[in-house]
């Protein structure tokens, strides 16, 4: 099984060097990958008033809420480590240009050494979709054309296609990228979302309210690929890991991913401590989990 750390986003500053050595230093202690979450643009908390987001009491990050984007800071990281996979959870793809997401992802791979895994969802920010002339109503079924031309950009010399959001008349991208790079979908348990994921996705990154069970969850996401005439044993699974609680909370819940066949695991170190703290707290964490994994 494959550990990784969550990047401070909200936490790390913009100093080049403080987040070049974060990413090293990530690096010497034994990470397998790096994942950073993805917002373009913030919003004032006085725009989501009244609304529900499901998942949290209020905005999680709102306008002086500071992202890095993720695409361009991985192709900075990856010339200063070797080894380290770069992760994006999620790349909220509705909000993007397919062929300019096709072009950035397939370039961070081949300039990385094929150290990008593309991990996309819809997201929650409407009024995000909304700076960005996206269309939050349409995001789901938008995500799911997106990922088939993405798909063919990366792996066809010339793509012709006809969808809803997407109309391309012998278009390529050029250079395509060493391999098809893999694309996880991150969300929830609903049926249309593991459906999604079953059908389109090389992995699963459940992004879970407390009120949904993984279990379930797993045990429907094992019969869907059937239906779909895939191998249930091909799809990965990255599950997140939060520093609360203790080493006994961290293993009990290491080993239940465990059980429930994940392949990847990603371990949160909280927000609004300093980035080199979270470091500590993941290698602590990551310390306390070698004797299981």
């Amino acid at each position: 099984m494959k550990l990784g750390i969550v990047f401070p986003q909200a936490d790390i500053g913009t100093d080049p060097a403080v987040i070049r050595a974060f990413a090293r230093s990530v690096e010497d202690a034994g990470f397998d990958y790096l994942l950073a979450y993805d917002h373009i643009t913030g919003v004032h908390a006085d725009r989501f008033a009244g609304a529900t987001i499901p998942g949290f009491a209020g905005p999680p990050y709102v306008h002086d809420s500071p992202f890095h984007e993720p695409l361009v800071l991985f192709s900075h990281l990856a010339g200063v480590t070797t080894r380290l996979e770069f992760v994006t959870s999620v790349l909220v793809l509705p909000q993007r240009s397919t062929p300019l997401v096709a072009k950035q992802a397939a370039e961070v791979d081949l300039l990385s050494g094929g150290r990008l895994r593309l991990a996309v969802g819809v997201g929650w920010n409407f009024a995000e979709y909304d700076s960005l002339n996206a269309d939050f109503a349409t995001r789901n079924r938008c995500l799911e054309e997106q990922i088939v031309v993405l798909r063919r950009l990366w792996t066809e010399p010339l793509v012709t296609f006809k969808g809803r959001w997407h109309t391309l008349d012998r278009i390529a991208i050029t250079p395509r990228p060493a391999r098809p790079l893999p694309i996880w979908i991150g969300g929830g348990t609903s049926e249309h979302v593991l459906r999604r994921v079953a059908r389109l996705a090389d992995g699963w990154m459940p992004l879970l309210q407390s009120t949904e069970d993984p279990d379930k969850a797993m045990a429907r996401l094992r019969a869907l690929p059937v239906e779909e005439a895939r191998d249930p044993a091909t799809f990965g699974l990255d599950a997140r890991i939060r520093a609360t609680g203790g080493p006994a909370d961290w293993i009990a819940a290491a080993r239940r991913w465990q059980a429930l066949g994940a392949t990847h695991l990603c371990l949160s170190a909280g927000r609004g401590i300093p980035a080199p703290q979270q470091l500590e707290t993941a290698i602590r964490m990551k310390q306390a989990l070698a004797g299981v994994l």
